[in-house]
């Protein structure tokens, strides 16, 4: 299993892969949306069974604090900083955010492009066949200046805090706020702490749509690949592409499944079915956008991506200077 799409592309482009068979092709067209078909392939090729799959658009929220606010699960983004507000006025803070380093932020940045860009303009900013300058950057980055920049929503002092610490801040013995986003990893964030209780009053709903958009969905996840080509290998690949074999795992737990024909009354609670429901009833899925650019743009503290988000969280007004930040850093991690 390979956690990379471009380590598929890379070894695909170095020989390295046997492109799927025919009968796994139809497995996975059978079972997997056009996106997950998409991720499997490269060069125009299918090479990979993607066979499990990770929700980077959940929105954590403590159920008791929410109730004894009065707040709702929201229905859109200005929803969304309307139930903050309400539980900013009943003494919490709306959202805590922990962002001594930056991966939680770009995280915020995708769900938030996708669904204020589309899936076809989030793929050209992943691969800088548009610059960072764009009008869709602009876009998005003047949607999370709406929340990042309202003191009254945020708790503060996100640039000092970890991500653990940020759940804690929500979930924690005693909380000082009401909400935390990140991925369905949160769970074992919750469940670690040992005060709340995940499907009890550790509850999420999904990344909030923009613009009325459509469900989206940002995530990772593990793909399957073949590096022999003999009947053994291609029938364990077959078998990777049916709902059979995520549905001997997923009872379980450990194990979302993109697969579209998984019987989602087999996950164990409702939260992890909710979570996979989310993924597999998403119109449009992406992969984790900085997984997907140069390390040095978008995984290495400090610098590129990371770093200027958190200088954009602690001065969201200026979304010109952060564009252009952007671009220089992207430009120059692409062309090494």
């Amino acid at each position: 299993m390979l956690a990379q799409p471009a380590l598929m592309n890379q070894l695909a482009a170095n020989g390295n892969l046997q492109p799927l068979s025919a009968e796994v092709i139809a497995a996975v067209a059978e079972n997997y949306s056009q996106s997950w078909v998409d991720l499997g392939s490269s060069d125009g090729t299918q090479y990979g069974v993607w066979f499990k799959a990770s929700n980077k658009s959940t929105m954590w929220y403590n159920a008791d604090l929410y109730d004894q606010a009065g707040a709702a699960v929201p229905e859109g983004w200005d929803d969304f900083l309307a139930q903050l507000q309400i539980v900013a006025d009943s003494g919490y803070a709306g959202i805590s955010i922990g962002a001594d380093v930056g991966w939680p932020l770009t995280d915020w940045f995708e769900n938030v492009y996708l669904r204020t860009a589309g899936g076809d303009l989030y793929d050209q900013l992943t691969n800088h066949e548009i610059p960072w300058t764009d009008p869709s950057v602009t876009e998005a980055l003047d949607v999370l200046a709406t929340l990042w920049g309202d003191d009254a929503l945020v708790e503060a002092g996100a640039a000092q805090r970890t991500f653990p610490e940020s759940v804690t801040e929500v979930f924690g013995a005693d909380p000082k706020a009401a909400t935390v986003y990140e991925g369905d990893f949160v769970a074992g964030n919750i469940a670690d702490d040992g005060t709340s209780t995940v499907g009890e009053n550790a509850l999420f709903y999904d990344f909030p749509a923009v613009n009325d958009s459509a469900p989206s969905v940002v995530g990772g996840g593990d793909v399957a690949v073949s590096f022999t080509d003999d009947a053994a290998t291609d029938a364990l690949m077959q078998f990777l592409a049916s709902p059979a074999a995520a549905e001997v795992w997923v009872p379980e737990g450990g194990l979302t499944s993109p697969n579209n024909n998984v019987d989602t009354a087999l996950y164990p609670d409702d939260t992890s079915r909710q979570i996979a429901e989310a993924l597999t009833g998403a119109e449009t899925f992406r992969f984790d956008m900085s997984d997907l650019t140069p390390s040095a743009f978008g995984g290495t503290a400090g610098q590129g991506f990371w770093q200027i988000m958190i200088e954009f969280l602690q001065n969201p007004s200026d979304v010109m200077g952060t564009q252009q930040k952007l671009e220089d850093a992207a430009a120059a991690a692409y062309a090494g």
